[in-house]
């Protein structure tokens, strides 16, 4: 027994050549909660992040405008699944908090001296302002969801567009009412002009704007991965999963509903004032309930509680007018428009998604992954 012992490995040993056979392994909570918890995972963000850098090198600056456009999308569709998809309460009123980050941003980023109300803040103060004021109209809506839920509560922030579109229309002096719109925030940082023509030498305007929309999907994507992984997202998971057991053994409904709102409204505000800053110019028609819509096709189409899922569908949805141009190549002249034809291709996505791969583009991700780590094995 004490020849035995004597000649056991130590335990660092032991653990080194554990980790060394068997790479995979997990032994605590931490590695497995970790950000990118594999090596495959870790060589794949790597070089996808590299790839992306690579991309506005290789095409033109109006795919490039598209692309920034669905990447700055991205970020408002990881927070619709933050309280959708991760918190389980159903929210029809994105477009809602869109539009007051989107206005609020302009308000304070927009020309003094222009017909609308203005106040020439640098970016680094109104792209975060805009947040926190979305946040606290989502503060004031969130207390609602725990006396709602499902349709009922879906119905609720359905309301919000509608008020919100009254608004919007009858506050003039600040959205330019409809038909008229005005100008989204002056997109400069760290004295960095990204609406000019060459913003930075050597980089044109389109490039330079992919490149800020970059980084910004970084920021967020790691932000909304982090909250997901957290203590937050599985209180998050269990009042998504069951709300009454959540409660039997302590989640608190009515904190985790509300941060779920706030969150979720926070990167809505950034979104719709980066995304608005970029397009130039934008009316109060522009946040009605197509736009919620089309961000809640982002989450079903792209996967639902998924980081991945969210960006995966917004490029996809932003890709989708080039698609429906495309396609209606084909369709005999006065059949139907482009427009009825994107529509159209909105609910068959979605009703194709939802029948057919529920877990959406992660999900085939997924399966398509999984083949080949057992191929050529079935099993």
């Amino acid at each position: 027994m004490t020849t035995m012992l004597r000649s056991a490995p130590p335990a660092q040993a032991r653990k080194s050549t554990g980790v060394r056979g068997r790479p995979l392994l997990r032994t605590s909570y931490h590695q497995d909660l970790a950000l990118a918890n594999t090596p495959a995972k870790r060589r794949s963000v790597i070089g996808l992040v590299i790839a992306s850098f690579v991309v506005p090198f290789l095409l033109t600056d109006d795919l490039l405008q598209v692309l920034t456009l669905g990447m700055i999308s991205a970020v408002g569709a990881i927070g619709l699944n933050l309280v959708t998809g991760y918190a389980g309460q159903v929210s029809l009123g994105h477009a809602f908090f869109i539009g007051v980050g989107a206005y609020t941003g302009a308000v304070l980023g927009g020309d003094p001296d222009g017909a609308m109300l203005g106040y020439g803040l640098p970016m680094w103060i109104w792209l975060p302002a805009a947040g926190v004021v979305a946040a606290v109209a989502g503060l004031i809506v969130g207390p609602l969801a725990v006396r709602l839920r499902g349709l009922y509560l879906a119905i609720v922030t359905l309301g919000l567009v509608f008020l919100g579109d009254h608004v919007f229309r009858e506050a003039r002096e600040i959205t330019g009412g409809p038909g008229v719109g005005r100008r989204g925030a002056e997109l400069e940082l760290f004295g960095i002009d990204f609406s000019s023509m060459e913003p930075i030498s050597g980089l044109s305007r389109g490039q330079a704007q992919f490149f800020l929309a970059l980084v910004f999907l970084i920021i967020f994507a790691i932000l909304g991965r982090n909250i997901a992984r957290s203590g937050v997202g599985r209180a998050f998971g269990a009042v998504r999963d069951r709300d009454v057991a959540a409660a039997v053994i302590g989640v608190d409904l009515t904190k985790y509903k509300v941060m779920a709102f706030a969150m979720s409204s926070f990167f809505a505000g950034v979104t719709g004032a980066l995304y608005y800053a970029v397009i130039g110019v934008f009316e109060p028609g522009a946040f009605s309930l197509l736009l919620s819509i089309q961000y809640l096709a982002m989450v079903l189409i792209g996967g639902v509680a998924t980081i991945s899922g969210s960006i995966m569908g917004a490029l996809f949805i932003a890709l989708l007018p080039r698609l429906s141009q495309f396609i209606a190549g084909f369709v005999p002249d006065g059949l139907i428009s482009v427009f009825q034809l994107e529509a159209i291709l909105y609910g068959l996505l979605i009703m194709g998604f939802l029948i057919f791969e529920p877990r959406g583009l992660f999900g085939i991700w997924t399966r398509i992954r999984n083949y080949w780590k057992g191929w050529p094995f079935s099993y």
